[in-house]
């Protein structure tokens, strides 16, 4: 480390200011570079405190944070490179923006280096993604694999997807030392000639070339056609493709392969009798008009190609294509409905790219589809699905029900609707006033199978105030309640001195939330009305984070962890909180020249001062919550206590106090209010202490006189002596227990089973709003913590379940695992709905599921899929598709159930197909 190197505090503000000035400048090509989070972790430790802009994927709050000492080395990138020997440095696939590695500006990466050195540097540029152009620094540019048809020989080619073919050209021309005009470059998706990529200003992602595709290079004479051109490797004719077929703003994406797989190029038949123009589109595969098409031979058991981590897209898209009523819809002719004008929609594209995919789903036999050019229409669209990392398969779900309905919706000027408020009318008049008005102006296949709506009641928990309104939903989303406890061991303080520290060990639900744990403890310790519980981790003795939000999973505390409470009254919630750590002097035995240390010990304290102004009201609240732990031969020695024996000596002894839960003062009998402040009669305190900052790096000895700012919070180094040491019994505050002490014989918890049912009622259950969600009472003119209650109201043709797996917080990512077991037949939801309309069927039946194996990050998407027709559930793993038994498809990865609704009786028949659509 130099000597002019900054200290910690100002290398943090000169990254913020760098940080601060590079977000408020960008601007495509901007440079960016990425660093291991591992290194960058170890550098905030350093700095004491993560900043604004970076992610700290470790459990501490920013102002707790505890600092390092120890100066980070070299900067340190070898985790997230691939180690090939060669100087061509690649990042690992896998790696996680956040997990693994963090992007900076260039003026911070210049900075960094300068202090530290080390790398290697890794420079990415910012580009624009989507139809939008939002910017995003393309961490994995697009890699093609160039096959030279000359030599057979091969080599990778690494260049940004906003790269134009020109540039693709040149490249390439250079690397192999040819002229451009002798060059021709064709899209060599899954090794055969799909097109030529002939050089333009299009660029490779509006090409539909995927991450680690094959290109083909042919070079020939000038004036003459290389060997074998027009022919792919098996010998198919491929030479009647139009090189670039002209485009309008309309395109349609997709077609049926030929029956022999290969495709018919990037050619298009001009749509007749439509509302559209003459079209050619940018597709994989041939593509026929949208005149009305059947189900060709064996439809629906086509695959689809993984273009790299696209198993959520692929598992979303099987489930949508075999729901009867979207399959039979987008067979037909829609393209009166396509609304290109909706400003809310896509300009019919995604509608047109999603029913040209179905189509060659269902035409294809069994042969695999590629869906590139669906996938290129996403990336536009909704560019958080574009690139190659693993996204959420319901998140897309819901992307696509909503794109699909705007692009499709049949009124083309919504009209304007003021909302009324219940005002005591009959829920029916009300639900069914809301319904036309969302009708009115949302009218597409999607709302006719997909929506439903279900009754939303607030309840003001402070003036009663009742809200009703009726909303639409797309799909249920569903928590996943857990059956499965947790022993959990915290250790309960009294924060205004009336008691001795207590453990209690409670149970609850494993995957529950802090609040669920702050009940239980609130039971076991008998907690007044008039109190609440304050709970803290502490680590190193120091207050590493308090969990102030009730709605943190449990799953953030680890079993290994010291978890604390502190009793506080409810009224001094506002007041400012004194945090008080303990220190004690350690002497230097090897090198009398040394000065002795100070270091931590003890549990930390927590109490609040009323309207703090000087050094003796923070000594008079430190001496009044320690007062339970002294020792009895001195109970009555404390200073300020009347008729109280003089130099320490005991006038009177005492038991050790009751029980944490009857027990009131710390004093038999006598309130601790009554005591006066120690040292009244001179400047001096009753103990040496000085305040700190967060982090405890400063240090101001505290005087009686010493003006106290009234901040939210103050924090105290409280220094033992001897004297401390004498009076007091410090065992109280040593040795915590761990959060749960794993035993050599422990049981082994079942797999938990729940219903569907059960998620479905603490989906309905009444609950608070959480503290980030609050209601804005009309009455009280106040956001206020409303109770919320849910009640299904109108059930959709089509019901969608979004089991929710996966639970974020600040501090953990994680998924359940949890069985639940749903019906697939029969599913009756009839009490549920508070609807007095019966005449719909509330009996459905299940036809598809997308499955999720695996954790956060790795996993994998499948789906199970029923042909109706064949009454045939078949799994569909991206290309694989193979039959399976209905009695094995429930299992514990099933994540969004598809159910359709079974038609009430007619003719003696139960059940019979939806009706696609509406007639228009």
């Amino acid at each position: 480390m130099e000597n002019d190197d900054p200290v910690p505090e100002e290398e943090a503000r000169m990254i913020e200011e760098l940080t601060t000035k590079a977000e408020s400048n960008l601007r495509e090509g901007n440079h960016y570079y990425v660093i291991s989070n591992r290194w960058f972790m170890d550098w905030q430790r350093y700095i004491g405190k993560p900043l604004h802009a970076y992610p700290y994927n470790e459990h501490a709050q920013p102002s707790l944070l505890p600092n390092s000492a120890t100066r980070p080395g070299p900067i340190d990138n070898s985790d997230i490179i691939v180690d090939n020997g060669s100087d061509d440095l690649q990042l690992l696939r896998t790696l996680e923006e956040g997990r693994d590695y963090v992007l900076v500006p260039q003026q911070v990466w210049e900075k960094l280096s300068e202090w530290y050195e080390g790398g290697p540097a890794l420079p990415r540029k910012m580009i624009s993604v989507g139809d939008a152009n939002q910017l995003s620094v393309e961490v994995f540019p697009l890699c093609l694999n160039l096959f030279d048809t000359r030599d057979k020989s091969h080599k990778v080619i690494r260049l940004s997807k906003k790269a134009s073919l020109h540039e693709l050209y040149s490249i390439v021309c250079r690397l192999k030392g040819i002229a451009a005009e002798k060059a021709r470059i064709w899209d060599y998706f899954d090794k055969k000639k799909q097109t030529e990529l002939v050089a333009s200003n299009q660029t490779l992602e509006n090409s539909n070339l995927q991450m680690d595709q094959d290109i083909l290079l042919e070079v020939h004479a000038e004036g003459s056609l290389p060997s074998g051109f027009g022919f792919d490797s098996t010998g198919n004719d491929l030479a009647l493709v139009p090189v670039e077929p002209p485009r309008s703003s309309v395109t349609i994406a997709g077609g049926p392969t030929l029956s022999n797989g290969f495709s018919a190029g990037y050619s298009s038949i001009a749509y007749q009798g439509s509302s559209l123009n003459s079209t050619y589109g940018d597709m994989d595969d041939g593509c026929d008009s949208l005149r009305p098409t059947s189900k060709g031979e064996r439809g629906g058991l086509a695959g689809l190609s993984n273009l790299g981590n696209t198993c959520f897209m692929n598992s979303a898209l099987q489930c949508l294509v075999h729901t009867p009523p979207l399959a039979e819809y987008f067979l037909q002719d829609y393209t009166e409905e396509i609304n290109r004008q909706n400003p809310l929609g896509m300009h019919g594209e995604l509608a047109l790219a999603f029913g040209e995919l179905l189509r060659k789903l269902w035409s294809s036999g069994r042969t695999p589809v590629a869906p590139r050019a669906f996938k290129g229409k996403l990336g536009r669209f909704a560019p958080q699905f574009s690139g190659y990392n693993q996204h959420d398969s319901q998140e897309l779900l819901a992307f696509l029900l909503d794109g699909l309905h705007e692009d499709l919706n049949r009124v083309k000027q919504k009209p304007y609707f003021e909302t009324k408020d219940s005002d005591g009318r009959a829920d029916e008049e009300v639900a069914n006033e809301l319904w036309r008005y969302h009708r009115a102006r949302n009218d597409s296949v999607i709302v006719d199978i997909c929506q439903g709506q279900y009754k939303s009641t607030l309840v003001c928990p402070d003036c009663n105030k009742v809200s009703i309104t009726f909303d639409p939903f797309m799909y249920l989303s569903l928590p996943l309640p857990s059956t499965v406890t947790r022993t959990m061991t915290v250790t309960v303080f009294y924060s205004d001195g009336s008691g001795l520290p207590m453990p209690y060990t409670v149970n609850v639900l494993k995957h529950g939330y802090i609040k669920d744990l702050t009940q239980a403890l609130e039971s076991a310790c008998c907690l007044r009305i008039d109190e609440y519980l304050l709970l803290a981790e502490v680590y190193d003795h120091r207050i590493f984070r308090y969990f102030e939000n009730p709605t943190e999973i449990l799953n953030s505390v680890k079993d290994d962890e010291h978890i604390v409470a502190y009793r506080l009254l409810k009224r001094v919630a506002q007041l400012t909180r004194l945090e008080i750590c303990h220190r004690y002097q350690e002497k230097c035995v090897t090198d009398s020249s040394k000065a002795s240390e100070r270091k931590l010990f003890l549990t930390p304290l927590v109490t609040f001062l009323e309207d703090p102004r000087n050094g003796a009201d923070i000594d008079f609240a430190v001496h009044k919550v320690l007062a339970p732990l002294r020792r009895k031969a001195f109970i009555s020695s404390a200073p300020g206590l009347k008729d109280g024996a003089e130099n320490g000596s005991p006038s009177e002894t005492i038991e050790e106090p009751m029980n944490s839960c009857t027990i009131q003062f710390g004093c038999e009998g006598q309130s601790i209010e009554g005591i006066e402040p120690a040292g009244n009669s001179s400047m001096e305190l009753a103990f040496h202490f000085c305040l700190t900052d967060e982090r405890g790096t400063t240090c101001r000895p505290v005087a009686k006189d010493t003006v106290i700012q009234p901040f939210r919070m103050l924090k105290v180094m409280l220094d033992w002596t001897e004297k401390e040491y004498e009076l007091y019994d410090a065992s109280y505050l040593k040795d915590l227990p761990e959060v749960h002490k794993s035993g050599l014989t422990v049981k082994k918890t079942k797999q938990e089973a729940i219903s569907l049912f059960s998620c479905l009622e603490a989906f309905l259950k009444e609950e608070p709003l959480g503290p980030d969600d609050m209601w804005y009472c009309p009455r009280c003119k106040e956001h206020r913590q409303a109770s919320k209650k849910l009640d299904l109201w109108r059930l959709p043709d089509i019901l969608v379940f979004h089991l929710k797996r996966f639970s974020y917080s600040r501090w953990l990512k994680n998924k359940l695992d949890t069985f639940v077991n749903f019906p697939i037949h029969n599913l009756d939801l009839s009490k549920y709905v508070k609807s007095k309309d019966t005449s719909d069927s509330h009996v459905y039946e299940l036809y598809a599921i997308s499955n999720h194996y695996g954790g956060l990050g790795g996993g994998h998407y499948t789906a199970y899929c029923k042909l109706i027709d064949d009454d045939r559930w078949y799994h569909f793993d991206d290309s694989h598709v193979s039959p399976v038994a209905e009695s094995d498809i429930k299992t514990s990865a099933a994540y969004v159930l598809f159910y359709r609704r079974v038609k009430a009786q007619q003719n003696g028949v139960v059940g019979g197909s939806s009706q696609c659509h509406r007639s228009s």
